[in-house]
């Protein structure tokens, strides 16, 4: 489907999205017929039969709005039921969020945020998501939170994921439309994930691609190796900065396979600093020296190009520069 572009300026009004037919022409790439042109206060089925003509939005979305009632048009302004807030009681995630919080990390700072997404910056040490039910302390707990405090109970969905131990900007759609726009760019790999890694000893390339697949190690749980019968997965790094003991790498993934990053590098006998499942170590650092640097992905609705930077981590900052003067 094709989404508006950079410039273009929406309203919302409550939990409605409300555009204009002109404006909503003017985005279409997709002739429409005369029959199918759309009059001042037409009914929501010749409404949802002119937008699915459009192809400006998921197919998939436009029919399960007019389901719920969630397509209007009042004059000549279309309406959108985008904005649905959770149903409190219903919702998991709201229900812990509402719980003392337990961990060391009260508050995760917002990257970045509007109607659409969410990005947040986990600390190392926190899941993104629960490993069973009931379980405490997660960045989706975290989310969740954010809203209750906000005012704006959304249904807030995790696009991508991050190692318990590794830090990094975790991106968020706040809507079922911004969902599936994002779930699809991850999928056509759109989203530009970038890290820096604490790789042990000097590389022998400055920079070169990784392309070897991964799969499940069966006599480890939790870990993983390079397998022939596993998943593809690309990893690329450039080097940064070289220690006597250590290289500063900037890395760019491909795909997202588990302990991705970690495996490939452990792969080519540069274990990240700290990584002792994978065969790194430090006397001081009890993880891995990794950290998402970036994440740049175009907007679920306006197109816009989006890059979020994350603050480097105390803990990685002063690693990095143990390393440096060892």
């Amino acid at each position: 489907m094709n989404m508006p572009q950079a410039n273009f300026d929406y309203k919302r009004n409550g939990e409605w999205l409300e555009l204009t037919v002109s404006v909503l022409k003017s985005l279409a790439t997709t002739a429409v017929k005369d029959e199918q042109a759309l009059q001042a206060n037409s009914h929501p089925h010749h409404v949802r039969q002119w937008l699915l003509a459009l192809a400006l939005f998921p197919a998939k979305w436009i029919n399960r709005l007019f389901s719920i009632g969630g397509i209007q048009m009042v004059d000549d302004v279309v309406k959108l039921r985008t904005f649905i807030p959770v149903e409190m009681g219903r919702d998991v995630m709201y229900e812990l969020a509402k719980l003392p919080v337990i961990g060391r990390h009260n508050e995760v700072p917002v990257l970045f945020e509007d109607d659409w997404c969410l990005v947040l910056d986990k600390p190392a040490g926190m899941p993104v998501h629960p490993s069973a039910p009931g379980h405490r302390g997660t960045l989706d707990e975290a989310a969740a939170r954010h809203c209750i405090k906000s005012g704006e109970l959304m249904p807030v969905k995790h696009i991508h994921r991050l190692d318990d131990d590794t830090a990094g900007p975790v991106l968020y759609a706040k809507n079922e439309l911004a969902q599936l726009q994002l779930d699809e760019a991850m999928r056509n790999k759109e989203i530009d994930r970038r890290y820096q890694a604490l790789a042990q000893g000097q590389l022998k390339h400055k920079q070169g691609t990784i392309n070897e697949p991964i799969g499940k190690d069966r006599h480890h749980n939790t870990r993983r190796k390079v397998s022939p019968t596993g998943d593809s997965a690309v990893t690329h790094y450039e080097t940064l900065a070289c220690y006597p003991r250590a290289t500063l790498l900037k890395v760019r993934l491909e795909t997202g396979r588990t302990h991705q990053i970690r495996v490939h590098l452990s792969y080519i006998g540069h274990p990240l600093v700290g990584d002792t499942l994978y065969g790194g170590s430090d006397p001081l650092l009890k993880h891995q020296a990794l950290r998402g640097e970036l994440l740049a992905f175009k907007h679920p609705f306006t197109g816009q190009m989006l890059t979020i930077h994350a603050i480097e981590p105390d803990w990685f900052r002063q690693v990095r520069e143990r390393y440096a003067i060892l």
